[in-house]
């Protein structure tokens, strides 16, 4: 009997995890369980949510050993996805095939709006560096503001690892919620009269244009800031496959099944480092409303800077599109094609709308560049 009751007693203490269960544990359950909510229920970035929330509930049971710090199981989706670069370039590659270049070839004044965009990251930067984090993590909390998932991660595993969980949650939550922030902003900002202007239909671009610009983007991008390569060059070489129409089961792969496993990947990665240690401090509630104030202060500025080239334009263009400055492909375009139709119904958008949209991602690659450039 005596020994029954030291072999329970042996298995209760030592060999479960209860004895290291604490409340922070639980807290984190009820976090990660959140996330998989927002995914399942609400379908809230389902393909990154769901893995980042289960991943984030297996690296806080106590005494599995999953963590990054044991070099558990998690810890090589961290290390071989995330800290070699591997799944942000790959996911690059899946959406350069996803991807059409012809409304930026189209309109190429649309690349300011996507570089007036980016006025968010560098506001919150700023603000960050006044709430006291480092230069690399205020960089890191900055890069939020571009709303492109794979750029964050990318950056903040340069520059701040340990702030790895709460940056690309706060860049993918964002993301998530574009139809719900940026709406009342565009209402704000810009009156019903010009939410209703009709932009003149783009022309149609060749296809030795849109062939030849992931090359040119890539060298000269390349030259002026080297750090941002490893993402540029792969969504160019996604593009390439795409538009070059030569490569039917490279470009099939890389937008579908590559893509697919990459993002289990980069999910599991994320969600490792979410240890509760690490993730229930001060300093992740500061990212989330920095990377919130980045967001907005992006919006602002892409349609500010549109309004300012309707200054010295002929073709007026409608403010709205600077909103999909913001990357955030092809959510962004998509609520400037809404609000642009609530205003006028025969008023269509999309497609200018995504000249601005791609330009913010090209805009958010080359601010992550210098970043790196500049402390990694």
């Amino acid at each position: 009997m005596n020994n029954m009751a030291g072999i329970l007693d042996n298995i209760i203490n030592h060999a479960s995890g209860l004895a290291g269960l604490g409340w922070r544990d639980i807290l984190m359950w009820v976090i990660a369980s959140s996330f998989l909510y927002l995914g399942i229920r609400k379908r809230v970035e389902p393909l990154l949510l769901v893995p980042i929330g289960f991943s984030a509930l297996l690296v806080n049971l106590p005494a599995a050993g999953l963590t990054v710090a044991h070099h558990g199981l998690l810890w090589f989706f961290y290390h071989y996805g995330l800290e070699t670069e591997i799944a942000p370039s790959i996911i690059f590659l899946g959406l350069g095939a996803l991807t059409d270049f012809g409304p930026l070839l189209a309109a190429p004044r649309t690349l300011l709006l996507g570089a007036a965009a980016q006025f968010g990251v560098y506001a919150a930067m700023f603000g960050a560096l006044i709430l006291g984090f480092t230069p690399a993590e205020a960089c890191s909390i900055g890069i939020i503001g571009g709303a492109d998932g794979p750029t964050t991660i990318y950056t903040t595993v340069h520059l701040a690892p340990h702030l790895l969980g709460a940056t690309a949650l706060a860049a993918y939550s964002y993301m998530a919620l574009v139809p719900i922030i940026q709406p009342p902003i565009i209402r704000l900002m810009v009156n019903k009269e010009e939410r209703g202007r009709v932009m003149k239909q783009l022309r149609k671009v060749p296809k030795i244009e849109k062939v030849l610009f992931p090359i040119l983007m890539t060298v000269i991008v390349g030259i002026l800031v080297p750090a941002a390569v490893p993402l540029i060059g792969m969504l160019a070489l996604g593009n390439l496959f795409r538009e070059s129409g030569v490569v039917p089961r490279l470009y099939d792969v890389s937008q579908n099944a590559l893509m697919n496993i990459v993002t289990i990947i980069l999910g599991l990665g994320v969600g490792s480092t979410m240890e509760a240690r690490l993730f229930l401090q001060t300093k992740v509630l500061e990212v989330y409303f920095l990377g919130l104030g980045a967001f907005i202060f992006s919006t602002f500025g892409g349609i500010l800077f549109a309004k300012f080239l309707n200054l010295f334009l002929k073709e007026k263009i409608n403010p709205i599109i600077g909103a999909a400055g913001v990357s955030a492909v092809p959510m962004a375009a998509r609520v400037a094609q809404v609000e642009g139709q609530k205003a006028n119904p025969k008023n269509y958008l999309l497609m200018h709308a995504m000249g601005p949209n791609v330009a913010g991602v090209i805009g958010t690659i080359v601010a992550a560049g210098v970043f790196i450039t500049m402390l990694g």
